[in-house]
């Protein structure tokens, strides 16, 4: 199995390809026709900390979507970790219950068909550069923003997925440049203190917010309170957003991406499109950025659709 192997939407409309976005809340699927066009979509509660249920439940999932089209499709599987190229098995999943398993073996013996399966920020940034924000751009990083931060890199169309499955992980990279207060930073669920992910996924800008222990408080409630002229949380979006700008220009720096797309939930903060390429520009190592800031098209759907788009044209040139 190989995940830079990827579809592009053309060919014989027959062709179905069926992708699976596995959360942790949900387990979502669509079919896709080779130009993009859904056939079906339908999801399902995922069953929480029980690898079997798991299983089981994509399994039924495919196959009653393929008795409602009325084919068989190709499938590929967006999860929230990877498989280890040294062990074939599950790691740096958030949905703890799939480390060390054997998922797309597992996957392939139940539905008795080859799988594929790729990172979900993999299957987001790839969904993009196929049909989406990135579709004109040779080198586009997928960046999810939400309840952890995650990325994917795609160029000329495939998924640069790196000899030990960690390409894109910019999330467990420490904050570049900090200012006092920033270090060592917030602590990590991966062990470390000062990830990026602590400061830009959505937890850890509500936490950042000084009202933060106020109950139920989200990132967007905090992005509209800076909309109608709270300054409290108007200076949270700017720690923010040049705390992002650090971020992306360290990855700009070494990657230089045409296009960067963002997906989660902070996508959804319209002003850091604006701001953040402002500020990037103290940070990055060029004179000029031409480096494009995109809010993503497809929206919660670019995992699944980018799932489905793990395959080939051709189903016969797909491996395991």
């Amino acid at each position: 199995m190989r995940d830079s192997e990827i579809a592009t939407p053309h060919g014989d409309e027959s062709d179905l390809r069926i992708g699976v976005d596995v959360g942790g809340t949900k387990i979502e699927a669509v079919a896709l026709l080779p130009n993009g066009h859904e056939r079906d979509r339908t999801r399902v509660a995922t069953p929480q900390g029980d690898y079997e249920a798991t299983v089981h439940a994509i399994t039924d999932l495919i196959r009653a979507m393929e008795r409602r089209v009325g084919q068989q499709g190709t499938v590929g599987v967006g999860i929230p970790g990877t498989v280890s190229p040294a062990t074939r098995l599950v790691k740096n999943a958030n949905s703890t219950w799939l480390i060390g398993r054997a998922f797309d073996k597992d996957l392939a013996a139940a539905l008795t068909r080859p799988v594929r399966v790729a990172n979900d920020a993999n299957c987001f940034a790839l969904s993009e550069a196929t049909d989406g924000a990135g579709r004109d751009a040779k080198v586009v990083f997928g960046v999810i923003v939400g309840t952890g931060t995650g990325g994917g890199i795609v160029v000329g169309g495939e998924i640069l997925t790196g000899p030990n499955a960690i390409a894109g992980e910019w999330g467990h990279n420490s904050l570049p440049w900090p200012d006092v207060g920033e270090t060592p930073g917030p602590l990590c669920y991966c062990g470390k203190h000062g990830c990026i992910e602590t400061f830009l996924s959505g937890p850890g800008l509500v936490r950042d917010h000084p009202d933060s222990d106020e109950k139920g408080l989200t990132a967007e409630e905090i992005a509209s309170r800076a909309v109608s002229g709270d300054r409290t949380a108007q200076a949270t979006l700017a720690r923010y957003e040049e705390r992002m700008a650090k971020a992306l220009a360290s990855v700009i720096n070494i990657l230089d991406p045409d296009v960067i797309v963002l997906g989660g939930g902070c996508s959804n903060i319209d002003r850091i499109y604006k701001n953040v390429p402002l500020l990037w520009g103290r940070y990055a190592f060029s004179d000029e950025v031409t480096t494009q800031l995109r809010c993503n098209q497809h929206g919660d759907s670019s995992g699944v659709r980018g799932a489905a788009w793990l395959w080939p044209l051709q189903r016969s040139e797909a491996t395991h």
